[in-house]
């Protein structure tokens, strides 16, 4: 049982620091530019360094070599492992705004290094850096002492840390990447306590979970990190998802009122959504923004109480009653726009053209541009539903 958890962990190595590098690869450009962020990716970069020199393959290549290059891989691995937990320190400080806490971050780290070079000087001639499960550690037994309580003391704080402010935030996507992080940290906290133990009463009941633990803290930690490019990604889905549904009606209304549109609009739908003439996050506002103003417009080809009308009208053809203002807006945009097209006089006046932009604003109960878009995605689907052939035709030239 002990051989076999041992082998799963070794054979979750590879995936996990690969997963590792891609989330560390994907959050650069984002931490890079943010102080408080800078931390934290530093802290994973360093840890998926240092799990890379730690697998197994490089660590039996390692082996296989002469003894000062076993002795440099294990060095320099056990170095960069600090620099993690400095690196964890310093994201602590950041995230609570202490500058001292900033400065001991960094002095420890500073320290905690020192001490490791000076130790393994010291030590007698070795090679890898090991902590086997029966005899000595190697280099010595304060060298681990040293390694074992840098990693302690940056875990123990950072999950604490984690766990006070995933509680305290209103956001769902930063209270779930605290939790994530802190699980995995949590993780590697017992990964170094199972080595303490060792250390210091030669308990050896945990070591076969080791390559498990630290692995899963790899996922753990990746998952973490990678929460707020997930949240982007499905704001990202359900923008471009209102957009291609807004898009028949908008362009419809945009052809019959163009002077509305900040940008020309693309030859196709698939064109707009691939190269939008506007930043992609500002898509759907632009949409929503100009689609309302071409309804206002509109107004002035629209007969006062043509709306009621049109409500009474589709009740009566069994539109479900959620859906009515929608089928009534839908119906009369139609007829608007035929009207326009032929070229025949509106009526001057802003009346009308407020009472439909009024029924967008009271269709929903929080009448933001969220809830304003998925009404008008209900009022695009009525319209399209309903379209025939001569709502198809091209603008007029001038």
């Amino acid at each position: 049982m002990a051989a076999d958890l041992t082998a799963f962990g070794n054979w979750l190595s590879v995936p996990s620091v690969v997963i590792l590098w891609i989330a560390v690869l994907l959050r650069a450009p984002g931490a890079l530019r943010s102080r408080q962020q800078r931390g934290l990716w530093l802290a994973v970069a360093t840890a998926a360094a240092a799990m890379t020199l730690n697998l197994p393959d490089v660590v039996a290549y390692a082996m296989s070599r002469e003894a000062a290059y076993a002795h440099t891989i294990g060095l320099v691995r056990n170095l960069i492992g600090v620099l993690s937990a400095g690196a964890v320190l310093y994201f602590v400080a950041a995230a609570t705004g202490r500058r001292r806490l900033q400065l001991a971050s960094w002095t420890a780290t500073a320290g905690w290094l020192t001490a490791l070079v000076a130790l393994d000087m010291a030590a007698p001639g070795h090679g890898t850096h090991t902590m086997p499960p029966v005899g000595d550690p190697v280099p010595s037994l304060a060298y681990w002492l040293v390694l074992i309580s840098a990693h302690l003391a940056a875990n123990t704080i950072c999950v604490s840390l984690c766990w006070r402010y995933s509680r305290r935030t209103e956001s769902r996507g930063l209270a779930a990447g605290l939790r994530l992080f802190g699980l995995g940290t949590a993780l590697a906290g017992l990964f170094w306590l199972a080595y303490l133990l060792k250390a210091l009463f030669g308990s050896t009941w945990a070591m076969p979970a080791l390559p498990l633990m630290m692995n899963v803290h790899g996922l753990l930690r990746a998952a973490g990190i990678l929460v707020p490019t997930l949240f982007t990604f499905r704001r990202t889905a359900a923008d471009i998802a209102t957009a291609w549904r807004l898009w028949p009606l908008w362009r419809d209304l945009v052809q019959a009122v163009p002077h509305v549109a900040l940008n020309k609009p693309r030859a196709g739908r698939v064109v707009e959504l691939l190269w939008p003439p506007v930043p992609r996050n500002l898509l759907v506002y632009r949409k929503v923004i100009e689609t309302r103003d071409a309804i206002l417009i509109l107004g002035e080809y629209v007969s006062p109480g043509a709306l009621e009308l049109a409500r009474g009208q589709v009740a009566g053809r069994g539109v479900p009653e959620q859906r009515r203002t929608a089928a009534a807006l839908a119906s009369v945009l139609k007829e608007a726009r035929r009207t326009k097209l032929d070229g025949l006089p509106g009526q001057p006046g802003e009346a009308v053209g407020l009472e439909l932009t009024a029924a967008i604003q009271t269709s929903d109960e929080s009448g933001d541009l969220a809830d304003e878009a998925r009404f008008l995605v209900d009022v695009a689907q009525e319209y399209t539903a309903r379209r025939d052939v001569s709502d198809r035709r091209e603008v007029k030239p001038s």
